[in-house]
């Protein structure tokens, strides 16, 4: 690793004002962004397929594409979100990248890191604990425990948390109430966090956090809580600063909040995209889970709430990914299929021209592995092309890093505007959320229709005379299909989207719509992941 100091100034940023941590990382202070206003960069949306058990490889190959730009000679810089450490003992394992293309040091990066997760997880439980202790001291007329709507969180995955009941044992615990809990990603003050501009934008964001509501409905914010606005800014005054990093052939990489894209928007942050646009000729900022979930959010919230318009987007795709949605199990994914290849394309091509009808340019990046056959790549290429992709291009980052993506690089240069393009809204601000919701459905979705709940009309109309409508929809759902059930495959249709409850972020900005079975605490699988440490202190296994 070089020392990050050289990766600072190598991007153009003084060294003297970074807050270091160790030699191989820096926190990046606010005054970078005022000390150089004007945007250069060009902003490149890196998103993917609908996930599948195969793994798409989105990290790796955006950090691969950021180490081929760097071969041919461009100031390119990867923005991308910080690893949870729920998943990281769950499932999916570290948000580093792979191979030869990673981001460093990643045993730092995937645990603890500079901190900004245990901030977040520290403020929101603090705006908990001052929230319920307000209500027991009936601080505020008519509000009481059984009012409160905001739930603790932990950045572990732990199911038997999901619904808890707190304050038994005596007077002394009070208040009792039903509660639970979410993991940190899923929490409104990492979507705020995400999504703020500055200290100040971040205080107003955190005091129009809605903490619950009074006996006789009206909502309660942050700002009624006695001291809690000043107190949380006090716990986040250094995670609102990004984290500066490299890849493992010396690119900078910024390393910025984490929310979970299929319970908030899924993007890295607004502050960011903004110092790297300020200092680099490229920027590749991911976005979370597949184009129906990250790239949509970051669209129709991140860019349009902050006015960053991206100039082209990157599709990730995986020929065993296309194969999954095309039937094949999991255990016969390396076996050729060219007639499940060719039925799994209907993904990837919804998703090219959903990414389209927002005016953008698209390149699909085929992530290859060794026993992708010839064949299979030209079929995905031909796919891509008939449906509107500018260029599909295979490239092998995770096993020779950046020179395995440097035709993926040339591409990506070639097909980028020079200027921002107009995006091309599925929907206004103005729309009511039910007419919001009905056009991510079928724009994006490819539902047929929308079928809203009792519960969650009743909540959309209260939600409507609050005024809370002129807002972004966050929609909650599940990763693995572009619909609201996991179990449908490739480009469902001829389907009734379900919305079964609806919550609001109004802090964040938005209300999000809560479709089929999604979670927000996320459990343990049958056999979590495990990680150790050798007698040098290195962690293994990771």
């Amino acid at each position: 690793m070089k020392p990050i100091s050289e990766i600072s100034a190598q991007l153009g940023i003084d060294p003297k004002e970074l807050i270091m941590y160790g030699d191989f990382k820096a926190k990046i202070p606010l005054n970078t962004i005022s000390n150089k206003p004007t945007v250069n960069g060009k902003l490149i949306v890196v998103t993917g397929i609908t996930p599948t058990p195969a793994g798409e490889g989105k990290t790796t190959t955006a950090v691969g594409l950021a180490q081929g730009m760097g071969l041919l000679g461009k100031n390119v810089v990867a923005t991308l979100r910080e690893p949870s450490l729920g998943p990281i003992f769950g499932i999916k394992g570290g948000g580093t990248g792979g191979g030869a293309a990673k981001v460093i040091p990643e045993d730092e990066i995937n645990i603890h890191f500079t901190g900004d997760a245990h901030a977040v997880g520290s403020a929101h439980n603090l705006l908990v604990a001052l929230t319920e202790n307000a209500a027991h001291r009936k601080q505020i007329p008519g509000f009481t425990a059984s009012g409160i709507s905001l739930r603790r969180v932990t950045d572990m995955e732990h199911r038997a948390l999901r619904q808890i009941v707190t304050g038994i044992g005596g007077p002394n615990n009070l208040p009792v109430r039903e509660t639970g809990f979410d993991i940190v990603t899923a929490s409104e003050i990492m979507a705020i966090l995400a999504l703020s501009s500055d200290l100040e934008d971040l205080r107003q964001k955190l005091g129009s956090v809605v903490v619950g509501f009074t006996q006789s409905d009206e909502p309660v914010a942050a700002s009624s809580i006695e001291g809690a606005v000043g107190s949380m800014m006090a716990l986040l005054r250094t995670a609102i600063m990004p984290n500066l990093v490299q890849t493992s052939e010396g690119q900078p990489v910024i390393v910025h909040s984490g929310p979970f894209g299929n319970i908030a928007h899924g993007c890295s942050s607004v502050i960011g995209d903004r110092i790297a646009l300020n200092y680099a000729e490229y920027v590749l900022t991911e976005a979370g889970f597949g184009a129906d979930l990250g790239f949509e959010k970051f669209i129709h919230i991140k860019s349009r709430l902050s006015d960053l318009n991206p100039h082209a987007a990157v599709l990730v795709a995986t020929i065993k990914g296309l194969k999954y949605h095309g039937g094949v199990k999991v255990k016969d994914l390396d076996q050729e299929n060219n007639p499940a290849l060719s039925n799994g394309l209907s993904n990837l091509r919804h998703l090219i021209q959903m990414i389209k009808s927002f005016g953008l340019p698209v390149i699909v990046a085929i992530n290859e592995f060794s026993n992708d056959t010839p064949s299979e790549v030209k079929m995905v290429q031909k796919g891509a092309i008939e449906a509107g992709a500018s260029a599909a291009v295979s490239n092998t980052s995770f096993v020779d890093g950046g020179t395995g993506c440097k035709e993926l690089a040339e591409a990506v240069i070639d097909i980028t505007p020079d200027s921002p393009v107009n995006i091309k809204y599925a929907y206004d601000l103005s729309d009511s959320i039910e007419d919001k919701v009905l056009a991510v459905a079928k724009s994006v979705y490819n539902a047929s229709d929308v079928n809203w709940s009792l519960k969650s009309k009743r909540i959309a109309r209260r939600y409507t005379e609050l005024g809370w409508s002129n807002t972004p929809v966050c929609m909650a759902k599940t990763p693995l299909s572009i619909s609201h059930d996991s179990k449908l495959k490739g480009r469902p249709e001829n389907y009734t989207f379900e919305i079964n409850d609806i919550r609001a972020s109004m802090g964040a900005g938005f209300t999000y719509p809560i479709a089929g079975n999604i979670v927000t605490m996320p459990g343990l699988p049958s056999n979590p992941r495990s990680l150790d440490v050798d007698k040098h202190g290195n962690i293994i296994g990771l």
